[in-house]
C-alpha cells in the first residue's frame, strides 16, 4: 500500500480552525486540495478520511447532491480498501447515514446504521463518544420512521455514553433536545407539554456548565440548540445561546 502523501494531523488541525471560525468555504478548498492530493497518490485512506470530512462538511451546508455523492463515495472505498468490518468502515457508516437521514432517507439511513452498531458495540469501550453519537443519531431516524419506543431506548443509551465522555454536557444537552422533539412527534404539543419542559430544562442546565468554553464545538451545539428554544417560545434563552456562538466566532 502506497504511504499516506496527506498530512492527516496538520489537515484536520487546520480544519478544526476554519470551522471555528465559520469559514466553511475555506474548508471545503483545504479539504478538496488534499483530496485531490490523495487521489492522484494512491493514497486510499487519507481519501476516505477527506471524503468523510466532506460529507459532513456538505451535510451542514444543506447540499444534497454533493453529501449524498461524497457518502457513496466513500462507501465505495471502504470495500476497495477492504475494511468493511473495521470501526473506521464503522464511521463511515454512521456518516453516511446521518447524510441520508438528513435529507429525508431515514429508512436507508437506519440501515447504515444498523451495520455500524454491530461494529461500534464489539469494538469500541462502552464510554466512546462514538457510540453516544450513533445512539442518538439511531434515535433519530427512529423518530422519522415513527418508531418512538426504540427510539427512546436509544436516546437513553445515548446519554448514558456521554455521561461517562469529557465536557459531554453539551451532547447530553443535544440529545435532550431531540427527545423534547420526539415527545412532540409521539404525543402531540400539547399532550407533551410538561415532558417537553422537563427535557428544555434539563438541556439549558447542561449547555450553561459549559458557558465558559471558548471552542468551535462548543459554539456549533450553540447554535444547533437556539432555533429548538425559540420554537418552544423561550426566547431569552434562545437569544443568550447565540450570543455565546457569537462571541466563540468572533473571538471576543
Amino acid at each position: 500500500m502506497a504511504s499516506s502523501s496527506v498530512p492527516t494531523a496538520r489537515v484536520l488541525d487546520k480544519l478544526d480552525g476554519l470551522l471555528g471560525k465559520n469559514d466553511y468555504e475555506g474548508a471545503r478548498k483545504l479539504l478538496l486540495y488534499w483530496l485531490e492530493e490523495a487521489e492522484q497518490t494512491g493514497d486510499g485512506r487519507s481519501a476516505l478520511l477527506l471524503t468523510n470530512e466532506l460529507m459532513g462538511l456538505c451535510r451542514k451546508l444543506g447540499e444534497e447532491h454533493n453529501a449524498l455523492q461524497y457518502a457513496d463515495s466513500a462507501l465505495a472505498l471502504v470495500g476497495q480498501l477492504g475494511i468493511t468490518d473495521t470501526v473506521g468502515a464503522a464511521t463511515t457508516y454512521v456518516n453516511a447515514a446521518t447524510v441520508r437521514k438528513a435529507f429525508g432517507r431515514a429508512t436507508e439511513a437506519l440501515e447504515l446504521f444498523e451495520k455500524a452498531l454491530s461494529i461500534y458495540e464489539r469494538d469500541l469501550p462502552t464510554g466512546d463518544d462514538r457510540l453516544g453519537g450513533l445512539y442518538n443519531n439511531m434515535a433519530l431516524a427512529l423518530v422519522d420512521t415513527a418508531q418512538y419506543d426504540r427510539a427512546e431506548v436509544f436516546y437513553r443509551r445515548a446519554l448514558a455514553v456521554m455521561e461517562q465522555v469529557p465536557d459531554g454536557e453539551a451532547e447530553m444537552a443535544i440529545t435532550y433536545l431531540n427527545m423534547a422533539s420526539a415527545a412532540e412527534a409521539q404525543y402531540g404539543l400539547e399532550e407533551a407539554d410538561s415532558r417537553i419542559a422537563g427535557y428544555l430544562q434539563t438541556a439549558a442546565e447542561l449547555l450553561d456548565k459549559g458557558q465558559h468554553r471558548t471552542d468551535g464545538g462548543y459554539a456549533f451545539v450553540c447554535e444547533k440548540c437556539a432555533p429548538v428554544y425559540g420554537y418552544y417560545g423561550y426566547f431569552v434563552y434562545e437569544s443568550t445561546l447565540k450570543e455565546r456562538c457569537r462571541r466563540i466566532y468572533e473571538g471576543t
